[in-house]
């Protein structure tokens, strides 16, 4: 085959399509090319963040009623604790990922993209790629094709990158939303993920660092959930995957690009994995119509930091239970403060706000320190070496000022 598109994009999930639909966009013969056939599945909580839904209709893709259910906040649980914030804007969406897969491959259809499935990339060459033992040549190649990018390992990107591995699990219940939030309850070694995607079906994922860990297992760490769904009738198989935290030097070679999760990925518990794949693909598609990478790249680089600090933050959240109950018990008892960090994480604040809040947050944990340094001063005897904590208390420590610093992140500071 000669010369057959001006933009190849391999990998045809979320993120190849929404590069495809943005390189569109701006003029661009695209075609796609992916082993598999639409719809593509995965494992993951299947709710659409405020931002994501907003980027979706910026490429054209429009989510219905139909096609899901609004929820109109977070809400974080933990024992007796319960913490709620709402969007300030437009609402999110749960909605099954073959779906939102459809919806993507229809519009991509209707804008003329050409779509190759069940369509195996064997390896790059020259100037195109190797598609089915045909080489097809492209001005333009985009690697979307996951976290285990054979484009990037092509590339010879996949080197000295540290990453962090979790371990998902996902199932669908026929069970009647209770809540009107994505709810996130957390446990000593997990955190459970509740979705409702429809009046009568509810979409439950299980993140946790154990790779046997199974949402049966899981059970004895959220009752309460175990509770609402034991008579559910399950809507289909458990499906595990991994999310992982990784962070790229280097997104581009040549006129080879990466994208979505083979450009470096955020943990799932950021729930920012979808919108900063589009929010990348637009950007990718600016740089494509200037006819250069460098400013992708650096493009890349600013729109990952903000969810790569909410997700450490989070995750220290989740390493640290004694600082999670804190940090939860001051989120349940200042709504506004809950209301500003979500704020922040979904990219609506400017950096005096960030400063603001960060400040708040950080005094939250410095004063619940001070209280319980009080309690221990009151409950132990005179010499009992209060002033020399143990190595417990130095963790508690380090991962409070971790935290601080994850919050001074965020302000760019």
């Amino acid at each position: 085959m000669g010369e057959a598109t001006g933009v190849l994009v391999i990998g045809g999930g979320p993120a190849g399509l929404a590069a495809a639909l943005a390189a569109r966009k701006k003029g661009f013969d695209v075609t796609v090319a992916d082993g598999a056939k639409p719809p593509i599945d995965k494992a993951c909580g299947e709710g659409l963040m405020p931002g994501t839904v907003t980027a979706l209709r910026e490429l054209g893709v429009a989510i219905g009623p139909g096609d899901g259910q609004a929820f109109r906040g977070i809400r974080f649980l933990d024992a007796g604790t319960s913490a709620e914030a709402s969007f300030s804007g437009v609402s999110g969406v749960g909605v099954r990922r073959t779906v939102l897969h459809q919806k993507m491959v229809e519009r991509a259809e209707g804008c003329g993209i050409t779509l190759l499935w069940n369509t195996p990339v064997a390896g790059l060459c020259g100037d195109g790629a190797i598609l089915g033992g045909t080489v097809v040549k492209s001005r333009w190649i985009i690697g979307a094709d996951g976290i285990h990018s054979r484009v990037r390992r092509w590339m010879g990107l996949d080197g000295n990158v540290r990453q962090e591995m979790r371990f998902a699990q996902r199932r669908h219940y026929g069970v009647k939303a209770w809540t009107d939030c994505m709810e996130i309850h957390w446990g000593q070694k997990a955190q459970a993920y509740v979705t409702p995607l429809s009046n009568e079906e509810t979409c439950v994922a299980l993140i946790s660092r154990d790779p046997r860990m199974r949402l049966e297992d899981a059970w004895r760490e959220f009752p309460k959930l175990a509770g609402r769904l034991c008579h559910a009738e399950p809507h289909s198989a458990e499906r595990g995957a991994v999310t992982v935290t990784r962070r790229l030097g280097q997104v581009y070679r040549g006129n080879i690009a990466l994208t979505g999760d083979a450009s470096g990925s955020v943990d799932a518990i950021t729930g920012e994995g979808l919108c900063l794949s589009f929010r990348q693909a637009m950007a990718l598609a600016d740089a494509l119509g200037n006819g250069e990478l460098e400013s992708y790249q650096r493009a890349h680089r600013r729109l990952a930091r903000r969810p790569h600090t909410t997700g450490r933050l989070l995750l220290l959240l989740d390493r640290y239970p004694p600082l999670r109950k804190r940090a939860l018990r001051g989120l349940a008892e200042d709504p506004e403060l809950f209301a500003r960090l979500l704020a922040a994480h979904l990219g609506e604040a400017s950096p005096r706000f960030l400063a603001a809040t960060s400040l708040r947050l950080g005094w939250q944990f410095l004063t619940a320190r001070i209280e319980r340094v009080k309690d221990e001063c009151v409950s132990k005897p005179p010499g009992s070496g209060l002033l020399f904590p143990g190595s417990g208390a130095r963790d508690a420590v380090g991962a409070e000022r971790s935290a601080s610093a994850c919050c001074a992140a965020t302000t760019g500071r």
